[in-house]
């Protein structure tokens, strides 16, 4: 079972996983007429999950893989309601009492909930937060139904042993099939990880970090009533002792999200999302102030997801397999670019597979995307868990004027990332002139 729409290659890939990683690498591969074939576990493309947050780094490689791409992008996005708010990524605010002095102020003139500062966004490309299903349902538009081989969970890799070099797939329902290379797309909990690093490798799971997260919906009428308009229709994070409160707009400005995070030394279910009590929720943030209160009161049926993260991988590539996305470098979200990386994967690798006659210039391709994407996206894993301490007073002695200025200098790496120099770098690796070639 593989993909043979091209002739003009004499190699066929699998992608494992039909997630955004997997969605926008296969419709940016079909550009380049790269045979493919995608197998997804679910009946059909979907991903749990109130949303993401795409930077203008994400925005600029989604111009650049496919006008579909960043037209699904365009049409699902939601971005801050207020124009003089446009630019700005969060406002940030003390949402914690116990930070507050007598008079109740946690710095001059500034009291528990007030706007201490802004984050600006002055890279340039499109941003804003989107639905996984919406931008998942737009994105399926533009990938042939004949390539998708749906109820595919998979379960192992193995050798062919008919001296091809192939990669054979193993499925949970017992079917098998064989392909060229295989591209593993299929997300934290992956099962091409620890095939690729090894089962005893430490880094071949993901491991709790220390954060959880209730994730829930307010109606932006309601919000508006509790919070006032410009809290509740542009995006802000209420920081505190061992959490935050994440607020931002979505659909469309219809709704207020909110994701209100805070601390465990373990993680102890089985499952990494759990129906929780909104009494438990109430606990957990009992000693903040009012504005908080009022979030946390008006969330209805909270669902509790335990935030899990990828110890660093000393390779995303072995053979004919390649990791890409979540299953290389699994974020917790606290730099709202977890997402945005898998994109720009996605488009460094198909870049680089462009032009690939052969299976060997395939393996050529998935050596030089490992050497220019590893430090990168493994830089986003150990800084997002940083800025999650940030916004928990956890560093800097909870000093406002220090988180001020980590907030204001730690993101720019990030937005003003230029993605087609790395590609010219692969490029050259390729051809055996990079550093690391």
């Amino acid at each position: 079972m593989a993909a043979t729409d091209s002739p003009k290659k004499d190699y066929n890939i699998a992608i494992v996983g039909g997630g955004i990683s997997g969605l926008t690498l296969a419709i940016t591969l079909l550009r380049h007429n790269i045979p493919i074939t995608i197998y997804e576990a679910a009946a059909h493309f979907a991903e749990i999950g109130a949303g993401v947050y795409l930077g203008p780094n994400a925005g600029r490689a989604m111009k650049l893989m496919s006008p579909a791409i960043h037209s699904a992008f365009l049409k699902t996005r939601t971005v801050n309601q207020w124009k003089e708010k446009e630019n700005s990524w969060f406002t940030i605010r003390v949402g914690d009492e116990r930070k507050a002095d007598a008079q109740g102020y946690v710095r001059e003139g500034k009291k528990v909930g007030d706007a201490l500062f802004d984050v600006p966004i002055e890279a340039d490309g499109d941003k804003g937060g989107v639905y996984r299903a919406a931008f998942l349902d737009e994105l399926v538009k533009d990938v042939p139904s004949h390539l998708a081989r749906f109820g595919k969970r998979l379960t192992s890799l193995s050798d062919a042993d008919d001296g091809s070099g192939d990669l054979v797939l193993h499925f949970a329902d017992g079917t098998r099939a064989q392909h060229a290379a295989v591209i593993g797309c299929d997300g934290i909990k992956s099962k091409t990880r620890p095939w690729l690093l090894g089962k005893d490798d430490a880094a071949s799971t993901a491991v709790y970090s220390g954060k959880y997260a209730y994730r829930g919906l307010i109606p932006m009428d309601k919000a508006v009533a509790l919070l006032g308009e410009e809290v509740a229709a542009n995006s802000s994070i209420f920081m505190g002792y061992h959490g935050h409160i994440l607020t931002f707009p979505v659909q469309a400005g219809k709704t207020m999200n909110v994701v209100a995070f805070n601390s465990s030394s373990t993680w102890d279910d089985e499952k990494w999302v759990v129906t929780t009590s909104k009494e438990a929720m109430q606990t957990d943030f009992h000693a903040w102030g009012p504005q908080v209160q009022k979030i946390i009161g008006a969330m209805e049926k909270p669902d509790v997801w335990a935030l899990f993260m990828h110890p660093p991988a000393q390779t995303f590539t072995k053979g004919r397999l390649c990791l890409l996305g979540d299953a290389a470098h699994a974020t917790t979200p606290h730099q709202g670019a977890g997402a945005g990386m898998c994109i720009e994967d996605s488009y460094v690798l198909s870049e680089l597979l462009k032009d690939a006659e052969g299976i060997e210039d395939v393996q050529k391709a998935f050596r030089a995307f490992d050497v220019v994407r590893r430090e990168r996206t493994q830089r986003n894993v150990t800084t997002s868990k940083e800025a999650g301490m940030l916004y928990d007073l956890e560093l800097f002695d909870a000093d406002l004027d220090k988180i001020q200025e980590s907030f204001l200098t730690r993101m720019q790496w990030i937005w003003e990332f230029d993605i087609e120099a790395q590609v010219q770098e692969g490029l050259r690796v390729m051809r055996g002139q990079g550093a690391d070639a």
